[in-house]
């Protein structure tokens, strides 16, 4: 009997003992419930947060070239312009056009300019009757950003002086500009 007795206490630790582990509840979880709770709490949040930083840099870069492009346009025209009025005139009303013209011009070169057609230009417009007329069939734009731009102008210019034949030249130059009062004013004025 003893031998039996032994046979039944191993045969019923064996039983207790398969029981236990399948019945016992561990503290870590099981392996897929861990991955999903790394994903759900880790990685998702983790990849939309590199998704919103990365449209908000699209969106910063987007605006910046925007800006760009919105100067460029707005400072080639506002050279063209400028261009035409700093070079055309008529001797009647010289002092009225290039005085005129000074409004679109800004710092030591407005102060330059104003020099310039003060004591040479219109002393010789008027003296021997010098009309220009300017155009500026071509324009691009070199740099451009919120504030300053730099503007390559191709000019034709056609001068008479008195009953003579016309004078046609025409010039490259490069105008620098800057954005005063939300206004494009010419900073600088310099034949290539």
């Amino acid at each position: 009997m003893s031998l039996q007795t032994d046979e039944l206490t191993t045969d019923d630790a064996d039983a207790e003992g398969e029981a236990e582990p399948t019945g016992a509840v561990t503290d870590t979880p099981a392996g897929p419930a861990r991955w999903q709770k790394l994903l759900v709490y880790g990685i998702v949040p983790g990849l939309a947060l590199v998704a919103t930083a990365g449209v908000g840099w699209l969106k910063w870069v987007d605006g910046r070239d925007r800006e760009a492009q919105v100067a460029a346009a707005e400072s080639v025209a506002a050279a063209k312009d400028s261009t035409v009025a700093m070079l055309s005139y008529q001797p009647d009303d010289v002092d009225k056009m290039l005085e005129g013209a000074q409004s679109r011009l800004t710092g030591s070169f407005r102060d330059s300019y104003a020099q310039l057609i003060r004591d040479v230009v219109i002393p010789g417009a008027k003296e021997k009757k010098i009309s220009a007329v300017a155009s500026v069939p071509a324009a691009a734009s070199v740099s451009a950003t919120g504030t300053h731009a730099t503007v390559m102008v191709f000019v034709n210019q056609t001068s008479t002086v008195g009953n003579d034949a016309p004078v046609n030249t025409s010039s490259v130059v490069r105008v620098n500009l800057d954005k005063v009062d939300g206004q494009w004013l010419v900073s600088g004025f310099d034949p290539v």
